[in-house]
Order: structure tokens, then C-alpha cells, then sequence
């Protein structure tokens, strides 16, 4: 996010699931980081042009999820590996979801 232009405040906590709940993250899109956006929930290894397109829609979403941790995904590109395909989805504080955009293969 820095390295995009967004200012960063990193804050290691003992409890994730706290922070996830109190966000509304539904557990099946729940990954290894939670991060607040303008208001809006980035969850997991979501790629920086969805956040953008997230901030420049301002969609009636809580945010956007990608759910553990796809190898290809930002952070987690292995270089000779083969991208996995995943899916960023926008979510709700209904817990209702959809897909926001789709990757890889």
C-alpha cells in the first residue's frame, strides 16, 4: 500500500478475529491482514487497482476480500510458480457478497 501512495499505520495485534469481526468480515473471506481504506475493509492480498477502482466507485459495500493466500496474488508472487486464479469480492454488512473482479488463468 505504501510503496501506492497510501499512508500506512501498522498495528500488530494478539487477535485477529476481533478486528475481523468488528469489521464485518465474513469468516470465509477472512485471510492474514485486515486493513482500513477511507472507510472501506481491504482484506488479504487484494490488488491495489481494485482499491482504486473501490475509491473512485464508492460502491454501498463494507470492502473487498481475497480469501487466503492465492500465489500470485500482491505479496505473494513466487517467481517460476504459476499464478492461481482468485477472485476479489465485494461484501456487505448483511454478509451478502460479489464477485468484484477476477484473476490469474
Amino acid at each position: 500500500m505504501a510503496d501506492n501512495g497510501y499512508p500506512l499505520e501498522v498495528r500488530n495485534v494478539d487477535n485477529l478475529s476481533v478486528i475481523k469481526k468488528q469489521y464485518q468480515v465474513p469468516r470465509t473471506l477472512q485471510s492474514c491482514h485486515t486493513a482500513i481504506v477511507d472507510g472501506y475493509v481491504i482484506e488479504g492480498h487484494v490488488p491495489i487497482a481494485e482499491v482504486n477502482r473501490l475509491l473512485a466507485e464508492r460502491p454501498d459495500v463494507v470492502g473487498l476480500a481475497v480469501a487466503g493466500m492465492p500465489v500470485g496474488s500482491p505479496g505473494m508472487e513466487v517467481p517460476g510458480a504459476q499464478t492461481q486464479p482468485f477472485e476479489v469480492v465485494a461484501f456487505d454488512s448483511a454478509g451478502n457478497t460479489q464477485v468484484y473482479a477476477r484473476y490469474g488463468p
